[in-house]
């Protein structure tokens, strides 16, 4: 396992189980295996995204259209798939006794420099580009400061992605108490935790179907955050060594059942609720199978290089699509061949400017404010670059 798979689940992190919480910082206890298959699970994740917005966008007509639609209609499952994968690999990389200033400005330089550089664009965009909305002063401060997602008014202003990101810095805000509550209750309460956040959206997505106003829970962070807990009672229980959840292969077959069920219920938050046990399911399998060594088709090299630079794509690629559509119109409903061909070459270019993002400004970017927080810590503090 390389030292790249280990950086896109995050910075080395120290055993989470309740033997090391006697430890001094001076004897950190050794870091819990990298988990390779959570990064090739990210970049399909990130797929199904882009394969909505292709959607969208409407290149596709006749029966490609159809197609596309079967297959990635139900494409914003990807971020609930991100918000519980979030919940497990902060879980999975937490460090016993970790201060939250220095939790947060790991979280800060990991996402933070790329949010900045497309809001850049966006910006950019909507001031050259004839037909884009141009922001308010207030609405591009809230999605400077990741509060935009709090407003639906606000939610899809600049970079419409980045209202996702918003429900995840509201997650790392929680995640330092959630961490402690999770190593209070100990294997059994975490699980009935898991089950009253899974309970909670059930009670949310009913909620929604009867009531107009609660179609903002889509986009409401605190709506969003029973997904991250679940992710993180996942992690605790496989730490603990007592996950009990079906195989791999079983899991991404409930997965898939639950995501070609997404047509079949209302549109927004209640879509959640179909895919939220596969998902929950998938996840910490795909760890396990990976700390068995067992088959994973997800820790093939090239898709955990893809899963590397899934975030930066996540960011740009709507960008990429929203730039091309006064060159290719408005829903344009190509014919298969040429829907075909643009679409490739919109995810080329995506792709390869969320290599150049990952290259040459997240990764930097990122050892630059973790290099700078190291020197401000105190000697005595084991390093958490």
């Amino acid at each position: 396992m390389t030292a790249a798979t280990t950086r896109a689940l995050g910075t080395p992190p120290a055993r989470t189980d309740d033997r090391t919480a006697g430890l001094s910082p001076s004897a950190a206890p050794p870091a819990p295996p990298s988990l390779p298959s959570l990064t090739g699970l990210r970049w399909m994740a990130a797929l199904l995204v882009f394969g909505l917005h292709v959607h969208n966008f409407g290149y596709f007509g006749g029966t490609g259209g159809h197609v596309v639609s079967w297959g990635f209609g139900a494409g914003a499952t990807g971020v609930s798939f991100f918000f519980v994968l979030s919940g497990f690999v902060l879980t999975w990389s937490a460090r016993p006794g970790d201060r939250a200033l220095a939790f947060w400005r790991r979280r800060v330089a990991r996402v933070y420099p790329v949010h900045l550089v497309t809001l850049g664009i966006a910006l950019l965009m909507a001031y050259t580009l004839a037909h884009q909305p141009r922001p308010t002063v207030k609405q591009t401060l809230a999605n400077a400061l990741l509060l935009h997602s709090w407003w639906r008014p606000w939610w899809q202003t600049l970079d419409p992605v980045s209202w996702s990101l918003a429900c995840e810095a509201f997650f790392y805000a929680a995640f330092p108490l959630l961490f402690l509550l999770l190593r209070r209750l100990g294997a059994r309460g975490s699980a009935v935790l898991g089950v009253l956040s899974l309970l909670a959206v059930l009670v949310l997505a009913r909620t929604e179907v009867h009531h107009w106003w609660t179609y903002s829970l889509y986009s409401f962070p605190a709506a969003r955050l029973p997904e991250f807990v679940l992710g993180a009672v996942t992690a605790r229980l496989v730490l603990l060594g007592r996950w009990r959840g079906p195989g791999l292969e079983a899991s991404l077959a409930l997965a898939l059942i639950g995501y070609f069920f997404v047509p079949q219920v209302t549109p927004g938050y209640s879509a959640t609720l179909c895919t939220l046990v596969g998902f929950a399911l998938l996840i910490p399998a795909a760890a396990v199978a990976d700390l068995r060594g067992l088959p994973s088709l997800w820790r093939h090299p090239r898709l955990v290089r893809l899963g590397e630079v899934s975030f930066a794509f996540y960011m740009v690629h709507l960008l990429v699509l929203r730039i091309a559509t006064p060159l290719l119109g408005k829903k344009p409903h190509f014919g298969a061949l040429t829907a075909l061909a643009v679409t490739s070459a919109l995810f080329a270019v995506s792709l390869a400017l969320s290599w150049v993002l990952y290259e040459a400004v997240e990764r930097p970017a990122r050892r630059l404010l973790l290099r700078r927080g190291c020197r401000s810590s105190s000697p005595a503090r084991p390093r958490t670059s």
